[in-house]
């Protein structure tokens, strides 16, 4: 069976899903008031979401690692840009912390809900995992260092009240998350593309060289063929996924008000909700011993999550009115010094075993339960 029968085949109920999504959006967008029409959003928003991931991901196995870790994560957060946008449009109490929310909750997601299934399963399946140090190094240093400068130093700065960045602050950090993401992209797919390739290793898992992945050594060449058709099929699907999560969004506000729990909440739904789909690629990379795919979409992803998240939250607060709050509370401040801390330990031996997953996901267990019970 030839790559471009295969690829039709897969794109059967993909091709379906995103034209579905417009049709919703196209009848709903003047009336989505009875609970018929918001349960049709709902299911019509969930299938964008995995449609979109999905082409994504068709599109980067045509480009190859890891531009297509790359891929898929700006594809993510594209969608959560989108949502958090219409969130904070749609007003509230909470909208003032919906980006801030969202973005934490998207860091502690891949950085210990993603990691931590990955290296469990991988290491459950394989004893050991083995991934490039440098490689995955750079990329957690550079997201601690977007964190800090959006999340962390506006608990801390005096020029605007609370925890809030004053116009010229929001404006340089918004500036310095894009140029480090950027910084970080050239370094990953054109400077020190080898670093991000899946790693060969031995029986005690040592890194013994690059993973020969087509038996040619070399990294498989990029192709376009097919690639168009899930490009075009991607964008209709983002195009679906924003409009929905517009119309979603009192629901899902008021739901979390109905039941009394932190407006936080909101912010860690839309994360999971988001992230999900992800989160399944980065397992099944890791059950296949490619544990580096999965380290590079979690940390590929917080860092899109933040790098393009601020910058684009910064040029919306041009026309939204009100405060724009990116502080962490203390409590997340501890999670995310506990989190920092334990992925130094597991990123820096290049290797890891079934515990190291565990203690990832305890952390991912923690951030959920004191989301819902501060």
């Amino acid at each position: 069976m030839s790559v471009a029968t295969a690829v039709r085949g897969r794109l059967q109920w993909p091709v379906v899903v995103p034209v579905l999504g417009v049709l919703v959006l196209a009848v709903a967008w003047f009336r989505h008031d009875h609970w018929a029409v918001l349960v049709a959003v709902a299911v019509a928003l969930s299938g964008g979401i995995v449609a979109a991931v999905h082409h994504a991901e068709v599109v980067a196995h045509k480009v190859g690692e890891p531009f297509g870790s790359l891929i898929l994560a700006v594809a993510v957060t594209v969608i959560e840009v989108g949502l958090i946008v219409m969130l904070m449009t749609s007003g509230g109490q909470g909208a003032s912390t919906y980006a801030r929310d969202t973005v934490f909750a998207a860091v502690m997601i891949t950085l210990n809900g993603i990691v931590g299934i990955s290296l469990f399963v991988g290491a459950r399946k394989h004893k050991l995992v083995s991934f490039n140090a440098s490689g995955t190094g750079s990329a957690v240093a550079s997201v601690i260092t977007l964190a800090g400068v959006t999340m962390v130093l506006p608990s801390f700065t005096t020029s605007a009240d609370g925890r809030e960045y004053s116009p010229s602050q929001l404006a340089f950090a918004a500036v310095a998350s894009l140029a480090l993401y950027a910084a970080f992209v050239f370094t990953q797919t054109i400077r020190h593309r080898d670093f991000f390739l899946p790693v060969a290793s031995d029986e005690r898992g040592r890194v013994t060289g690059l993973l020969d992945l087509d038996g040619d050594d070399h990294a498989d060449p990029p192709e376009a063929r097919e690639a168009w058709v899930s490009l075009g099929l991607l964008v209709a699907a983002l195009v679906s996924v924003v409009g929905l999560a517009k119309l979603l969004a009192p629901t899902i506000e008021q739901t979390v008000q109905d039941l009394g729990l932190p407006y936080a909440v909101v912010g860690v739904v839309v994360a999971l909700f988001v992230l999900a789909p992800e989160s399944i690629a980065a397992v099944r990379n890791a059950a296949r011993d490619r544990v580096q795919f999965s380290l590079n979409l979690a940390y590929g992803s917080a860092m899109a999550s933040i790098g393009l998240t601020i910058p684009t939250v910064a040029v919306a607060m041009i026309w939204l009115t009100g405060p724009l709050e990116l502080g962490l509370e203390p409590l997340h401040l501890v999670l995310l010094a506990i989190t920092v801390v334990v992925t130094a330990f597991t990123v820096v031996q290049g290797r890891a075993y079934a515990l190291q997953g565990v203690v990832h996901l305890v952390l991912f267990a923690a951030f959920l339960f004191l989301s819902v019970q501060p």
